[in-house]
């Protein structure tokens, strides 16, 4: 998988990851990135309806 992130790669990120913040900080560092990507995926859903809303007024012109 060119460019893609492998088993190994993740792993080597994951272990990094305990070194440096330990294994208390991981559970709230997981949520705090699963909150963001929620918040990025619902301000992208929120832009693309009102794309729709758009090109549904100019339609209706």
């Amino acid at each position: 998988m060119p460019g893609g992130l492998g088993m190994g790669s993740l792993l080597l990120i994951v272990f990094v990851a305990l070194l440096i913040f330990g294994p208390s900080k991981l559970p709230q560092l997981g949520k705090a990135a699963g909150n963001t990507l929620r918040e990025f995926k619902n301000a992208t859903k929120g832009l693309a309806d009102d794309d729709d809303s758009k090109e549904k007024k100019e339609e209706t012109k």
